[in-house]
């Protein structure tokens, strides 16, 4: 028997933090648990929509906003629609995460800091974009040209330097509870 999550029951899990933070990769192993649960989910990564869907945005402050913009809606229609979605996403200003989890729904959004810290992010460096933000190659690099605003409150801190891929998708499935 299958059994999809009810439209009421889908929530967004919003991953946050440095590039090289561990946010695609926890996003992945998140999804492949749900799968196996049976549920309905969709991963939301930013550089695959910076790479269709929002190929036309910059680097610059409103750009960024609008890219947070866009993938909320995207989530708040997964979810209307019975889809867990995973936002994976640096997502770097706290006030387009707000507008962002108004527009999918307090209730239904759990922000998760994933907080590994910016030494460990520049020596995983898994796309190179450190090393070409140090040599001026690359700007408005969020963590090292580009502010990043940690979150005030997340449901949950995951520092990927600490925790185990496994360890993290049992804390992240912890906060799946059911929607008022």
């Amino acid at each position: 028997m299958t059994c999809f999550s009810e439209p009421n029951t889908a929530i967004t899990w919003w991953l946050t933090g440095l590039p090289g933070a561990g946010k695609t990769t926890l996003a992945h192993a998140l999804a492949a648990a749900l799968r196996a649960q049976e549920e309905a989910v969709c991963i939301l990564d930013g550089d695959e929509l910076r790479s269709g869907l929002c190929q036309d945005l910059g680097f610059d402050e409103a750009s960024r906003a609008e890219n947070v913009r866009r993938a909320s809606e995207l989530a708040r229609l997964l979810n209307a629609n019975a889809v867990h979605a995973v936002v994976a996403m640096v997502s770097p200003a706290a006030a387009a995460r707000a507008a962002a989890y108004t527009t999918i729904g307090v209730e239904r959004c759990r922000e998760i800091h994933v907080s590994t810290p910016l030494q460990v992010c520049e020596m995983r460096d898994p796309k190179g974009l450190y090393a070409r933000a140090r040599a001026n190659a690359l700007a408005q690099m969020t963590g090292v040209h580009a502010a990043y605003e940690p979150p005030a409150s997340p449901a949950l801190n995951i520092d990927t330097s600490q925790t185990s891929i496994d360890e993290a998708v049992q804390r992240l499935l912890s906060i799946q509870s059911p929607l008022p």
